[in-house]
């Protein structure tokens, strides 16, 4: 294909229009009927675990839709869900868009400071709560476990079905933007989550996946637990508290054929000696950029592989490697089956190949939001020449292979050349003596801006060693200029870099 060729991947197939009247939660549990016995979900610690047959999960989400309604909350209402890891958060999630309300989730570690915008933004009319969950200021209705956990006795309701487009769920982004904006989705989000389980998963009702991450996050309520349940497969739900150097333990122990975490969490369970993990057919990987050397380090410490994939709150993951399918080194992979994505410019024309520009997917992605709640504006501007633009920098391969450059507001200009920092980051990531490294630019006087690489390491490393090693693989104007230790990078609850934060880690 020649290089002049449009950045544009066309399905050969479209996928399938989500089917009408739709209720997410019940696409969700429907699959479970036909094994009412069969674990659904397992929450696992290392000396304990309390199992949920499908048909016990499907009668606590049902019985909760009946107890939120007799609460006197009504369809179209919003709650704010303060519920940490624990089977309270799907019951509740599911019982709510059963009963035609609209979860709020967010994650459990914000304090009551930064709860009061999302409040302001989404007005619900009450608050799921659980224990040591900090809680907004405000005078509405709170909903703790000694009701709502008598509510999974209730008589179930059936659920609400109506238009796929209507509003089912929202989540909030996870801080690309200077205040968290609340992402609406509806119904048919789930549907089109089938293009995941065909183009990354490859996932069967036989599957056992285990996922490390806190549930508000888009990547483990769906990949974690919807997903499976959709397919009929069992959810492995590490108890709170569970550290990374604990997983490998659970993943054995309880014959888990799929793990799934961002890639600090990888990084974490590769620290420490791995068991043989017989049953476990591949990892998946989401969040942030995956580095090379911690996917050949799994590959050669487990055998299996690790497939990436590339998504946002706003449209989950649409871009991915799957299994049966070797990607290139600096590549996330392929667009799915049925997904429609391009690389384009700021007014939504699509460029050349292997040519940097936005990553884009379809504005018509039945996976794609309904909008930023409350922002018709901010929704607009993300919206250019039919497609939605995800603000992230990727180039597409004549294969099709999409290299993922980083974040558009991240990108820093030494010397005058435009640059990706995940560039630097891949070249410099096999130093020897460095655990994690990230880069940006870091201001030293009035006027100088320079390459700065954080890194975490065991000791002090030899700056001059560094430098060489630099030398090596980077180009003069890419290469750090200062290289600073530091304890831990800066990262948010869900495990993403806070690139922003680095440069308030430089020593004065």
């Amino acid at each position: 294909m020649p290089q002049t060729d449009p950045a544009i991947h066309a399905p050969d197939h479209p996928w399938p229009a989500c089917p009408a009247p739709f209720n997410l939660a019940a696409h969700v549990l429907a699959a479970g009927a036909a094994t009412p016995d069969k674990v659904a979900v397992a929450v696992i610690a290392p000396t304990r675990s309390e199992r949920w047959s499908f048909d016990r999960l499907r009668g606590a989400v049902l019985g909760t839709a009946t107890g939120l309604l007799q609460a006197g909350l009504a369809p179209g209402d919003r709650v704010l869900m303060r519920i940490g890891n624990s089977i309270d958060f799907p019951v509740l999630f599911l019982g709510a868009v059963a009963a035609g309300i609209v979860p709020v989730p967010t994650a459990a570690a914000l304090t009551a400071r930064e709860l009061g915008p999302m409040l302001d933004r989404v007005s619900p009319a009450a608050i799921l709560t659980a224990p040591d969950v900090a809680l907004p200021e405000t005078d509405l209705p709170r909903i703790g476990p000694d009701r709502y956990h008598g509510w999974r006795a209730l008589p179930p309701v059936t659920p609400v079905l109506g238009a796929p487009d209507r509003l089912a769920f929202m989540v909030f982004t996870s801080g690309t933007a200077a205040q968290p904006r609340a992402v609406a989705h509806a119904h048919r989000a789930i549907w089109a989550r089938g293009m995941m389980t065909r183009g990354w998963y490859d996932l069967t009702d036989q599957d056992r996946v285990l996922h490390a991450g806190a549930f508000n996050w888009t990547f483990t309520l769906g990949t974690g637990l919807l997903d499976p349940w959709t397919a009929g497969a069992t959810a492995l739900i590490p108890a709170a508290g569970t550290d990374a150097a604990q997983l490998p333990l659970l993943l054995a122990r309880h014959d888990a054929t799929i793990f799934a975490a961002a890639p600090g969490v990888y990084r974490r369970v590769l620290r420490a000696p791995l068991p043989a993990l017989p049953t476990l057919r591949h990892g998946l990987c989401a969040g942030e950029k995956l580095s090379e050397p911690v996917r050949r380090l799994w590959q050669d410490r487990t055998g299996t592989a690790l497939h990436e994939a590339y998504g946002m709150s706003e449209c989950s993951t649409f871009v991915s490697g799957a299994p049966g399918r070797t990607v290139d080194a600096g590549s996330i992979g392929w667009p799915q089956p049925g997904r429609r994505v391009a690389i384009v410019d700021a007014q939504g024309t699509p460029l050349p190949r292997n040519t940097p520009g936005i990553i884009a997917v379809d504005a018509a992605d039945p996976g794609l939001m309904l909008g930023y709640w409350g922002d018709a504006a901010g929704t607009a501007a993300r919206l250019q020449g039919g497609w939605f633009l995800t603000g992230d920098q990727g180039a597409m391969g004549t294969d099709g292979q999409i290299r993922y450059l980083g974040r558009e507001d991240d990108q820093i200009n030494p010397g005058g050349f435009r640059v990706s920092p995940l560039e630097i980051e891949t070249a410099l990531a096999d130093l020897p003596g460095i655990s994690e490294l990230a880069v940006t630019e870091l201001t030293v006087k009035d006027g100088v801006r320079v390459v700065a690489a954080f890194y975490t390491a065991d000791n002090d490393l030899d700056s001059a060693a560094l430098e060489a090693g630099a030398r090596e693989r980077l180009a003069d104007f890419k290469r750090p200029r200062a290289w600073i230790r530091v304890d831990a990078l800066p990262r948010s609850p869900n495990g993403k870099l806070l690139r922003r934060s680095l440069p308030a880690l430089a020593p004065n």
